[in-house]
């Protein structure tokens, strides 16, 4: 065996979906021509590109959705704040894993974390003259950074990669020394490295947010997903990392698409310090001419504009899921550790064949198994390798989109199915065969 894709066949319909450079296309794009060429041939892709859930959604969030509709909630405008159930289920639920007090004013139902971002963005970078960028953490989630195309703000970015520990105070603070960064923003665990910031990481993202009124944005799409820790056990230690821990500026970005499955609701929290939350701004008030407190600002004056609330009947459902997750009934880590025995077999089926794991390491430890990992090939950019795995029929983007310096390619778990297991390690020794090292 050796190609199961010709580079004519890939270039075809590259040219006919309009991408333009395969080897720096988006995730949308690499989906869109993996999709025609499955549609054309008929031959299964080895899907790594979009990380959508790969598991059923949460019955129990399932449920209590048709309860709201049936109880007539979908008659009345959700409230711009959130429903109160949810608002205190969310402030509940960051106690019991996070182990943080946020009151629930201050707990904020979105359409998904990616409105959450873009309302933050959008806020941050408004609250005070000069600070009108925002630093990335990377790599990221390249969605991000088109959400600051779209509002026309200004961005810094560094590769991680090279500044784990104590390397990353100096690395950071060159960067907000210069007094224009509003705010800081990474994952944790990462999209798309799978890297966990340790706690002398965070301390420093805290420490320094605070010296440079910086408001840290923290991602926590995969809660409880580093499956190395004993985490998600409400109210019981290990507690999630966070920098909430180490500064008041910041906003936690918790969503339900991935530890509840139910990305297709969009839903998710933006749970914000309360002294942020209560923090006065004479800038937010001239523009907007309200208070120009954070809190209230954010909410009415912002989200409200971009969304006018989130859906009233996934508010009810998201705040079973977590009500549910406090008490014990969900165990949404053990819901999800299916990601861990996937990214575990994919891994060896490629390192077997030459592949090398790019961010292998946190501080302290080697990375875990879950959602996403890094794949590199030796003497291939990140760009090349993308192209040369679509030819055998494996689809993933590339690190240089998601603002890594490393050469490789993001792979996602989430669509892998058993049958696709053979598969896969018959087209990777093909692959190896066909490049020898």
């Amino acid at each position: 065996m050796s190609r199961v894709f010709s580079e004519e066949q890939v270039s075809s319909v590259a040219k006919e979906m309009k991408v333009a450079d395969l080897q720096n296309a988006t995730i949308g794009d690499v989906l869109l021509v993996a999709s025609r060429l499955e549609e054309l041939t008929g031959i299964p892709f080895i899907r790594m590109d979009q990380g959508s859930p790969g598991l059923p959604a949460n019955r129990i969030g399932i449920e209590a959705e048709k309860a709201a509709l049936d109880r007539g909630v979908g008659a009345q405008y959700p409230a711009a704040a959130g429903v109160a159930e949810l608002k205190e289920a969310a402030s509940r639920f960051v106690k019991a894993f996070i182990d943080i007090d946020i009151s629930p004013r201050a707990c904020l139902p979105t359409t998904g974390s990616v409105a959450a971002s873009f309302g933050a963005f959008i806020a941050c970078t408004q609250r005070i003259p000069g600070k009108d960028k925002v630093l990335f953490i990377d790599p990221g989630f390249p969605i991000q950074k088109s959400q600051l195309r779209i509002l026309g703000i200004g961005w810094e970015w560094f590769d991680i990669h090279d500044f784990r520990g104590q390397a990353l105070r100096p690395k950071l603070e060159s960067f907000l020394e210069k007094g224009d960064i509003a705010a800081i923003v990474y994952s944790n665990p990462n999209n798309p490295a799978w890297i966990c910031l340790e706690e002398e990481e965070l301390q420093i993202i805290g420490a320094l947010a605070t010296r440079y009124d910086a408001v840290v944005l923290e991602d926590q799409a995969y809660f409880c997903m580093d499956f190395r820790h004993a985490f998600g056990r409400p109210y019981t230690a290990p507690f999630v990392p966070t920098v909430a821990r180490y500064t008041d500026n910041y906003i936690l970005m918790l969503s339900a698409s991935k530890i509840f499955s139910y990305a297709g609701q969009r839903i998710a929290l933006a749970c914000v310090s309360d002294k942020l939350f209560d923090k006065q701004y004479p800038a937010l008030a001239q523009r907007y001419e309200d208070s120009g407190v954070f809190g209230p600002t954010f909410i009415a004056s912002i989200m409200y504009m971009i969304t006018s609330g989130c859906t009233a009947t996934t508010q009810y459902a998201m705040a079973e899921m977590l009500n549910r997750s406090v008490s014990g009934e969900i165990n949404f880590v053990e819901d999800v550790r299916e990601y861990e025995r996937r990214a575990r077999r994919m891994k060896q089926i490629f390192t077997d064949n030459g592949f090398t794991i790019v961010y292998d390491r946190d501080v302290t430890q080697r990375v875990g198994d879950g959602f996403f990992f890094t794949l590199g090939y030796p003497g291939m950019t990140g760009g090349e390798l993308l192209c040369e795995l679509m030819y055998y029929g494996v689809s993933s983007i590339s690190l240089s989109t998601t603002g890594s310096d490393q050469q490789g390619v993001r792979a996602c778990t989430s669509r892998m199915r058993e049958e696709l297991y053979p598969i896969l390690e018959e087209r990777m020794k093909a692959f190896r065969e066909d490049h020898p090292i």
